[in-house]
């Protein structure tokens, strides 16, 4: 895509009370930053059990399922360069108050189920190697940190996910290089990385395993909510998220790799840190507590991330009239939407109370693969959408595959996962209504289904 004059004009002229602060660097680390983490650091062995000794396979065909939708972002984020992100999109493709909500309100509650399930991990095994206390106090501490840094300033976030992302990546090099060690000397098997789970097609092992190592990927669709802080939204955003999924899907496959053929895919699978299974293989062997530092760094910054997602939707919902614009003010001087960010805060404390680390990441996964469903749709709609300056196209096919894999990725959940996200779903429905009981009479975006345009929030 061309950076034509009339594209930079539009965008250095956007009505945003927000800092427009973020660089294309910042943008592509911060969709690095948020996809590794957690997943990759916990996941690996879940994975295994499911798919084999050939754990790479499940997370290469993740990571193209993850592309396909991640064309449909591109487009539509550098054709609407706003806040409120998927709420954003489908809003004007359906132009219907209520399905707008529901959406929104499913990416909303999947960052913070996501921030909740990192949360609760860092009370975790990784903290253990140093003090046993309580997971969900430590948990609730750790929201707390995090919303403090939240509510600093977006530039301070940006640079504490910038730290936070190199200390992530020098983990997984770490890794690598001791695993390369340990096989080097000798140890491990090298034929282990081609092995499929024996008991089923490879088709579906990969598929299973696919479905799981998703949610290490996911986290490229939270940079949209941060269009209106980005200095060139309509150049910058294809390079940051398709950059950001390759460098952080080339890293997934070299770690994969090594890590099942240093270690048994029992032994990945059976334990809580599969990471620390190869960190303490060969004669570069560390201590422990060395890699499980750098894991609880990793598992701060997807929750920091997450919770800034979660917060700027919520903003860009208030402007957009789906919500009280309460959610709208912005700190004085900080210029960060202090009331959404409070609140976020206190709905992620709530989840974290309440529920299990595996139940929240399996609730997590299931809303987004909704939410990925109806934003591919939503790019088909809106081409009609006439928009001045350039933007990014996906070719027609790109969304259409998007979909369908959507779709068939919602097969690899059992019902009890069906059953916590329909309760979510039943929540966020009774909230709208009472929002509308509220607000109906005097709100005619809500009662008519012409809903105000962020472009207009006034």
């Amino acid at each position: 895509m061309a950076e034509t004059e009339e594209a930079v004009e539009y965008e250095s002229t956007s009505d945003t009370p927000l800092s427009q602060t973020i660089s294309r660097r910042m943008l592509t680390f911060f969709v690095i930053g948020d996809v590794l983490g957690a997943g990759i650091y916990a996941l690996v062995g879940e994975v295994g059990g499911k798919v084999g000794g050939a754990i790479w396979a499940a997370f290469l065909f993740a990571l193209a399922l993850a592309i396909f939708t991640a064309f449909s972002y591109a487009e539509l984020v550098t054709k609407y360069p706003k806040a409120a992100g998927a709420a954003l999109y489908v809003n004007k493709a359906f132009k219907m108050p209520f399905v707008t909500f529901m959406v929104a309100f499913a990416v909303m509650c999947s960052g913070l189920a996501s921030a909740a399930t990192l949360s609760r991990a860092f009370g975790g095994d990784y903290l253990s190697a140093f003090v046993s206390w309580d997971a969900v106090l430590v948990g609730l501490g750790f929201l707390t940190v995090i919303g403090l840094i939240n509510m600093r300033g977006i530039k301070e976030s940006m640079r504490f996910n910038f730290v936070l992302t190199l200390i992530e990546v020098s983990g997984l090099v770490l890794v690598m290089i001791i695993g390369i060690a340990f096989l080097t000397d000798g140890g491990g098997d090298p034929g282990r990385a081609l092995d499929f789970k024996a008991d089923t097609s490879v088709f579906s092992a990969i598929l299973a395993g696919a479905g799981l190592a998703f949610f290490a990927l996911i986290g490229f669709e939270d940079s949209v909510n941060l269009a209106e802080e980005a200095k060139k939204p309509r150049i910058d955003y294809p390079w940051a998220l398709f950059g950001g999924l390759l460098v952080t899907g080339v890293i997934y496959l070299l770690v994969t790799v090594i890590a099942s053929m240093a270690v048994p895919t029992g032994t990945l699978a059976g334990s809580d840190g599969p990471l620390l299974e190869v960190t303490s293989e060969g004669p570069l062997a560390v201590n422990d507590k060395v890699f499980s530092v750098i894991a609880l760094f990793a598992l701060a910054n997807g929750a920091l991330i997450n919770m800034i997602m979660a917060s700027r939707l919520l903003y860009g919902m208030a402007r957009e009239g789906i919500l009280p614009k309460v959610f709208a003010k912005v700190l004085p001087g900080r210029q960060t939407p202090w009331v959404a960010i409070a609140f976020t805060s206190l709905l992620a404390a709530g989840l974290l109370i309440t529920g299990e680390l595996e139940q929240l990441a399996d609730t997590t996964v299931l809303l987004l693969l909704i939410v990925f469903a109806v934003v591919n749709v939503c790019v088909l709609i809106l081409r009609k959408d006439k928009i001045e300056g350039d933007y990014f196209t996906a070719p027609t096919i790109m969304p259409v595959i998007g979909f369908v894999v959507s779709l068939a990725l919602l097969t690899t959940k059992d019902s009890a996962s069906f059953v916590r996200a329909g309760v979510l779903l039943i929540i966020g429905a009774i909230l709208y209504l009472i929002t509308w009981l509220t607000h109906g009479r005097n709100h005619r975006d809500l009662d008519t289904g012409g809903m105000q345009s962020i472009d207009d929030p006034d």
